[in-house]
C-alpha cells in the first residue's frame, strides 16, 4: 500500500444521508523497516480543511491488525486505538471506540486493496446498541 494516493472521501453523519463528498490526498509510508505503515492524509469536510494520520501494524503475538489514529475532525484531541480480531489477517479490519456524552460508540475501519493501484478505506460508526452504519468511505487511486 506504500505510495501516494488521491481520490474522494464521502462522509455520512446520519445513516443513508450523504453529508459531504470531497477530494482527499494521502501518502502511505513504511515505518521502522516496514514493521508499520503510516497513512497521512489531507482533505476537507463541507469546505473546512482536515488532516489526519493513522499508524497501522500487525501484532505477531495474537496475530491481529492494530491502528492508532489521530485527526483534526473526528477525534478532537483523542487518539483512537483500534484492534482487529485475533487470528484474522484478511481483510484488514480494526475496531476502536470513542465517547459521545456519557455513551461509548464504536468505530470500525476496514482497508481493501482493490488492485495494485486502488485502495478503499471504509469507516463504520457503531451505536451503543451495536447498530453499524457507513460513516466515511475513501476511494483512492495511486498517483505515485
Amino acid at each position: 500500500m506504500a505510495g501516494r494516493w488521491s481520490g474522494r472521501a464521502r462522509t455520512w453523519l446520519e445513516p443513508g444521508q450523504l453529508a459531504d463528498d470531497s477530494p482527499v490526498a494521502g501518502e502511505i509510508t513504511p515505518l521502522l523497516d516496514g514493521m508499520f505503515a503510516m497513512h497521512r492524509y489531507e482533505g476537507s469536510f463541507q469546505g473546512t480543511k482536515l488532516a489526519g494520520c493513522a499508524i497501522h501494524g500487525f501484532d505477531l503475538g495474537p496475530r491481529r491488525h492494530t491502528m492508532s489514529w489521530v485527526d483534526s475532525f473526528h477525534n478532537g484531541t483523542a487518539t483512537m486505538l483500534s484492534l482487529g480480531r485475533e487470528g484474522e489477517e484478511s481483510p484488514v479490519s480494526v475496531l476502536g471506540s470513542y465517547g459521545a456524552g456519557d455513551q461509548t460508540w464504536g468505530w470500525r475501519t476496514q482497508l481493501d486493496l482493490a488492485g495494485p493501484d486502488a485502495l478503499v478505506i471504509t469507516h463504520f460508526n457503531i451505536t451503543p446498541a451495536g447498530e453499524e452504519a457507513l460513516g466515511v468511505e475513501i476511494r483512492y487511486e495511486r498517483t505515485a
